[in-house]
C-alpha cells in the first residue's frame, strides 16, 4: 500500500496537520489512503507524544505583546530548549496563539487553549520533539494609553497604562519597565512582608558590623530608603533619560502612571540540573 500513497495525498495531509513528511505518510499507509482518518491517526498520537512529554520541565521559550486600542495582550509560549525557541515553526505557533488571543478576547491561557489551539500545540509537540506550552496570557488594558515593549530576543516583554502624556512616554515607560524590572509602582504599594524581610536583613548585617543600636536603626532605615529606590518605579532613574527619575518624567509630562506588566521567559520556573554526559549515554544505551 505504501507505494499508492502518492506524495500529493502526503502533502494534503501534512498541509492539514503541520507534521512532518514520513509521520503523515504512514498514517495514510495505516489509513489505507483515507485523508480524514489519518488525520484522526495523527491527532491521537500527537496527543499520546506531549503526553510523554509534559513532564518535561519547559522554561525556555519567547514571549511576545501587541497593543490594540488601550489594551495589551502578553503571551508566554515555553518550550525545553533554547533551540527550539528559535525554530520557525515554533515562532509561528506562538505568534498565532497570540492572534487568536487578540481576535478571541481569550484573558488566560486556559481560555485561550480550546479545541483547535491545542490540537496545534499536539501537532507542534510531535513535529518538534519538546515539551511545548502556552504558559500564560495577561490581557491588559486601563488609561488614556498603553504602550508596549519587546526586547529583541523575545525573552522580555512588558506593557504600561497611562493618563496623560504621549504615545512615544507610554513606550518609553514600557521599555524602562523591561530595563529596570520594578517591583511596584510606588513606597506605598510595596507589600509590608517583603519590607520587614528586607529590614530584617539590613539589621542583621548592622549587628554583625558590631554598630551600636541607635546607629544600626539609622543604618537599617537607610539602607531601606535605598531599596525602595531600587524597586519602586517611579523613584528609578529612567532609562532613556538616567539623570531623571520616572517620576519627575511623569510630572513633567502631566501624566499618571497607572499600573505596569513585564513577562520574563522562564521566571519562576525550577529548573533542573541536568548531567549532560550522563543523558547522553542513557539515549545511546536505550
Amino acid at each position: 500500500m505504501a507505494g499508492d500513497i502518492s506524495a500529493g495525498l502526503v502533502k494534503q495531509l501534512r498541509d492539514r496537520t503541520g507534521v512532518g513528511f514520513m509521520d503523515c505518510k504512514r498514517a495514510l499507509v495505516e489509513s489505507g489512503g483515507d485523508l480524514d482518518a489519518a488525520v484522526e491517526l495523527l491527532r491521537k498520537s500527537s496527543k499520546m507524544a506531549a503526553e510523554k512529554k509534559s513532564g518535561r520541565i519547559a522554561a525556555e521559550g519567547l514571549v511576545l505583546v501587541r497593543t490594540q486600542d488601550s489594551t495589551a495582550v502578553l503571551i508566554e509560549v515555553n518550550s525545553e530548549t533554547d533551540f527550539v525557541a528559535r525554530d520557525e515553526h515554533f515562532v509561528g505557533f506562538a505568534e498565532a496563539m497570540l492572534e487568536a488571543a487578540i481576535s478571541g478576547g481569550a484573558g488566560d491561557a486556559e481560555g485561550l487553549m480550546q479545541a483547535e489551539q491545542e490540537e496545534r500545540r499536539l501537532a507542534l509537540v510531535q513535529k518538534l520533539g519538546e515539551n511545548i506550552q502556552v504558559r500564560r496570557l495577561r490581557r491588559f488594558t486601563g488609561g488614556d494609553r498603553v504602550g508596549a515593549y519587546t526586547h529583541s530576543n523575545r525573552r522580555i516583554a512588558s506593557a504600561v497604562s497611562i493618563s496623560g502624556g504621549d504615545d512615544d512616554l507610554a513606550r518609553g515607560l514600557a521599555m524602562h519597565v523591561a530595563a529596570g524590572n520594578p517591583l511596584t509602582r510606588t513606597a506605598d504599594e510595596v507589600d509590608a512582608e517583603i519590607l520587614e524581610r528586607e529590614r530584617s536583613i539590613f539589621r542583621a548585617q548592622a549587628e554583625e558590623e558590631g554598630k551600636p543600636p541607635e546607629i544600626a536603626e539609622k543604618m537599617v532605615e537607610g539602607r531601606l530608603r535605598k531599596f525602595l529606590g531600587e524597586v519602586c518605579m517611579v523613584d528609578q532613574p529612567y532609562v532613556l533619560d538616567t539623570e531623571k527619575k520616572v517620576g519627575q518624567v511623569l510630572q513633567a509630562a502631566g501624566a499618571e502612571l497607572l499600573g505596569f506588566v513585564r513577562f520574563e521567559v522562564g521566571e519562576g520556573i525550577e529548573r533542573a540540573d541536568t548531567d549532560f554526559v550522563a543523558e547522553v549515554q542513557a539515549q545511546l544505551q536505550s
